[in-house]
C-alpha cells in the first residue's frame, strides 16, 4: 500500500436495541511507513468532521486535535516497532470516540516512568495522559491497542480555546 493508503468502509450507522445514540465507524488499512502517519491523522480528522456534519455530534477542534495526536503517536509506534500492515478503526458511540490500531508486531508496548531528561519515547505517556481508557490485547497475529476519548470538553479546558499542546 505504501504511500497510497486504501480507505475501506466508511459509514455504518449502528444502534443497539433500546439505545438512542448514533454510532458511526470507519476503518482504513496502511502499510505503515512514516509517510502514512499524516494520512492516519487526516483520516481521523475527516472522520470526526463527517460525524459532526452527518450526525450533528459536537466535536470541538480541541477534541479533534487530541484524537489526531493519539493516532499520530500510535502510528509512530507502529513505524518504529512493528513496520508493515496496520489497521485503524474509529468509532463514535454517544459521546465517546474509540480509536483502535492493530499491527503485526508481537511485542507489547510499555510506558516508561516519567523522565524529563529522556529524549523521545514519550508517545505512550502522552496517549495514557489524554485518553479515558487504554487497553492492549494480543491477537493471533500481532496486537490491538484500543483507547477511548470523550467528545465532551473537559470542565478544566482552557477557556482561551487553545489546543491540547498550548497552541492557539
Amino acid at each position: 500500500m505504501g504511500d497510497t493508503a486504501t480507505i475501506q468502509g466508511a459509514w455504518q450507522d449502528q444502534q443497539e436495541p433500546g439505545e438512542a445514540v448514533v454510532a458511526a465507524c470507519a476503518s482504513t488499512a496502511y502499510d505503515m511507513e512514516s509517510g502514512e502517519i499524516s494520512s492516519a491523522r487526516a483520516f481521523t480528522r475527516d472522520f470526526l468532521a463527517d460525524v459532526q456534519a452527518a450526525h450533528g455530534v459536537s466535536v470541538s477542534s480541541r477534541v479533534s486535535e487530541t484524537a489526531q495526536l493519539v493516532v499520530s503517536e500510535l502510528a509512530t509506534n507502529v513505524v518504529k516497532y512493528a513496520p508493515g500492515p496496520c489497521l485503524l478503526d474509529l468509532e463514535v458511540r454517544g459521546n465517546t470516540l474509540t480509536i483502535a490500531m492493530w499491527d503485526s508486531g508481537p511485542v507489547l508496548p510499555a510506558s516508561g516512568h516519567a523522565d524529563p531528561q529522556r529524549v523521545g519515547q514519550h508517545g505512550l505517556e502522552i496517549v495514557l495522559a489524554v485518553c479515558q481508557s487504554f487497553e492492549i490485547r494480543r491477537q493471533p497475529v500481532g496486537k490491538r491497542i484500543r483507547v477511548q476519548l470523550s467528545l465532551q470538553e473537559d470542565l478544566h479546558d482552557d477557556p482561551a480555546g487553545r489546543s491540547p499542546w498550548g497552541l492557539p
